[in-house]
């Protein structure tokens, strides 16, 4: 008879199979129908994250309910790497993202971003040129700044410093306040004659595609965009861990009676109970 703990195993897997199976297939939508770089960039992540799945699960079940040991030792083996990536990783993400905040700027209702606030380490990916060029791609394919001029086409100056705009629309949409440009439009600035100490300045352009999306101000906002992310990520990841830790705990219970069984077939000349 099969004990408890290999059921739950079974029980477990076969819901992380089916789970798995959406995932995959989402993976090969995005592959073959992704209209924009940002959306193909995805698909293999994606893929390979449901191929992972599915491998595992079918591993655990197989392993599981059918008493194969050897399979579910592979399986066990798997779970304790992915806890220790998962733990390693939410240590990561709790100190890289431990840096760095907006800087209140007075009479503003938002915030200006400094690239400089942030950890090293993030910042040396966003200054990568192949990285932010990607990266930058993506920000104009999703029209962040599009949206930006269209919702606050009708504002005077004074109406646009008081609005509540994201990071990204603060560094990347809108010089910097130090600039001192003359206010046209939201995405529509005239630069001011005369050396600026804020090199963001030299960068602006009234083009969509240009704007400040090469500004400091733009990567940080980018970055505090992640910190957010990261910290939301972090804390799930401590739950997933708690429940990667308890599955793995039922599955060496379950590994326990396999061998259990193994013993007893071998004693009654290969006969399993």
């Amino acid at each position: 008879m099969v004990r408890c703990s290999n059921n739950l195993v079974g029980i477990l897997n076969f819901i992380v199979f089916l789970l798995s199976i959406p995932i995959l297939a989402g993976g090969i939508w995005l592959s073959q129908k992704g209209s924009t770089e940002c959306e193909r960039f995805l698909d293999k992540p994606v893929i390979a994250l449901g191929v992972f799945l599915m491998i595992v699960s079918i591993a655990g079940l197989v392993g599981a309910c059918c008493r194969v040991t050897w399979l579910l030792w592979v399986y066990l083996f798997v779970m304790f790497i992915l806890i220790l990536l998962v733990f390693c990783f939410t240590v990561f993400a709790f100190v890289v993202t431990n840096k760095g905040a907006g800087q209140s700027v007075s009479g503003r209702g938002y915030k200006e971003y400094r690239l400089g606030d942030y950890s090293n380490w993030l910042q040396k990916r966003v200054n990568s040129a192949n990285n932010w060029n990607r990266i930058r791609s993506c920000l104009v394919d999703s029209k962040v700044c599009s949206e930006f001029e269209s919702k606050f086409a009708h504002d005077t100056v004074n109406d646009l410093y008081r609005e509540h705009l994201s990071a990204l629309q603060s560094g990347c949409c809108k010089p910097s306040d130090g600039c001192q440009f003359t206010y046209v439009s939201p995405t529509n600035w005239n630069k001011t004659v005369g050396s600026h100490t804020n090199p963001d300045c030299e960068l602006w352009e009234n083009r969509p595609d240009k704007l400040c999306f090469d500004c400091e101000a733009c990567k940080a906002g980018l970055l505090d965009n992640i910190k957010s992310a990261w910290k939301k990520v972090a804390v799930v990841n401590i739950v997933f861990l708690v429940f990667l830790v308890v599955v793995y705990s039922i599955g060496c219970c379950a590994f326990r009676n396999n061998r259990t069984d193994d013993s007893h077939g071998r004693s009654y000349g290969g006969y399993k109970p």
